[in-house]
């Protein structure tokens, strides 16, 4: 096979199934980190009645909750179709689910012009979110494992996984960029300023751009090869929801704890980080006390790590095997967990030791969060690989995402900050038990339509 035909699929070039996979997470993760942030430095002063900041932030957090409850019945809904109808047509859905939603917020109305009916709205709009969210990631790691050259599927599957510090980096840094322009203070908000009048929709808005590009890119794929042969063999259930609990029960578990770390690690070095990072320092508080500004500066360093760290999970996966790269991997977590009270104790702001720490932890988001796009699809067969890795991949959001910054908060707040990495810790032992448990899936064929041994 000639070089131009090895990086052509059905007439597809690979660079653009790259693009598409790529792309897609991309705008996903880019609404879903605006709405992060927002939820931190907007929602509390904007959606929510006036009392103690503390009760507001926590609502605001409860609403970002919310999208995870969501997530699992968005895999089940677009994974029914993923796995019905193709994956082309519902990735496109998701896309547009998610791209709606986000642009809606942009245009919400205020607690202070229409009372309860706008968090009551701003819930609805994030649960929106949420389903879309459930459908996209699963839908795009099929896309990139469906369509890879022979085993260099966790080198593919990295390609959509960029998507998320990608998202993330655009996300914070439009933020950041409006918060200096319009001189924005997250200690002291002036809710008349430009920032909190109009400035926080500015993300929200142009998020409608970016899905017309990421439209563009999908509509001009084709089905996968994988999916395809299947159609032609007659190989689709009628419920494929159905068929993956009866059959692959034992997959979706050992896929949602695989995945348990993963998350609990991510939204323990963003969201409450940034909360814990930003918030006043002993005695008034139990934070750090840095600015808002200041703490995102660091966040965004520390995420061209996690974004550097998935080309080389990628090979090694490949190379080693994706079972034996994430033990490694998830015990380096468990020693992370073990280093909190050392970086982050005794409500000192020390700048270094917050950047190490913030770069520590997502390194090794990366080296965990690259092989996943891989490991999950090759637990299933190919009839309910998109319902059953979605499902995995969503229930474990809701286990260790979540509920991350609730409990990390309430941790930190009571017992103090090493008891968040101690919760960090008992999460990676779940993860690294369900990994030994978990047989390999490096040569596991995708053609099949039968559970893996």
């Amino acid at each position: 096979m000639s070089t131009t035909e090895a990086n052509v699929v059905d007439g597809v070039p690979r660079s653009r199934i790259v693009v598409a996979s790529m792309v897609g997470t991309t705008i996903e993760f880019f609404d879903f980190y605006i709405y992060a942030t927002a939820a931190v430095s907007v929602f509390p002063h904007l959606f929510f009645p006036k009392g103690d900041g503390t009760a507001a932030l926590l609502a605001s957090l409860a609403t970002f909750g919310l999208a995870f409850v969501a997530r699992p019945l968005g895999s089940i809904l677009f994974g029914h179709f993923g796995d019905r109808v193709g994956r082309k047509a519902t990735l496109v859905g998701s896309l547009l689910t998610m791209g709606i939603a986000t642009f809606a917020i942009g245009l919400l109305p205020t607690y202070a012009q229409i009372g309860v009916l706008a968090p009551a709205l701003l819930a609805v709009m994030r649960f929106a979110q949420g389903l879309a969210l459930g459908g996209e990631w699963s839908g795009a790691a099929l896309l990139a494992t469906e369509t890879a050259k022979p085993g260099r599927r966790a080198w593919a599957a990295m390609w959509p996984q960029l998507g998320a510090p990608f998202g993330f980096l655009l996300a914070n840094g439009l933020f950041l960029i409006l918060i200096i322009t319009l001189g924005h203070s997250n200690t002291q908000p002036d809710l008349d300023g430009a920032f909190l009048t109009w400035g926080w929709r500015v993300p929200f808005l142009l998020s409608s751009i970016m899905v017309a590009i990421g439209l563009y890119v999908r509509l001009r794929l084709t089905e996968t090869p994988v999916f395809a042969r299947a159609v032609e063999r007659g190989e689709r259930v009628k419920a494929p929801v159905t068929q993956v609990f009866r059959n692959n029960w034992r997959q979706l578990i050992i896929g949602t704890f695989v995945m348990l770390a993963t998350y609990t690690l991510f939204y323990i070095v963003t969201t409450w980080a940034l909360s814990y990072g930003t918030g006043k320092r002993p005695p008034e508080g139990t934070g750090l006390g840095f600015g808002y500004v200041d703490f995102l500066y660091l966040q965004l360093i520390s995420v061209l790590f996690f974004a550097g760290a998935l080309p080389v999970t990628g090979l090694l996966a490949d190379k080693f095997g994706r079972r034996r790269t994430l033990l490694v991997v998830t015990g380096g977590i468990i020693v992370f967990g073990a280093s909190f009270g050392l970086l982050l104790g005794s409500g000192e702001a020390s700048e270094g030791k917050t950047l190490l720490f913030l770069v520590i932890g997502m390194t090794l988001m990366g080296l965990t969060f690259g092989p996943m796009s891989a490991v999950l699809p090759e637990l299933f067969p190919t009839n309910v690989r998109y319902t059953g890795s979605g499902i995995s991949y969503n229930v474990a959001s809701i286990l260790g995402a979540a509920v991350a910054p609730f409990i990390a908060t309430w941790l930190a707040t009571s017992y103090g900050v090493g008891w968040v990495g101690v919760y960090l810790m008992s999460a990676a032992v779940l993860t690294f038990i369900a990994l030994l448990l978990m047989h390999e899936t490096k040569d596991t064929s995708l053609e099949d339509v039968t559970t893996p041994a």
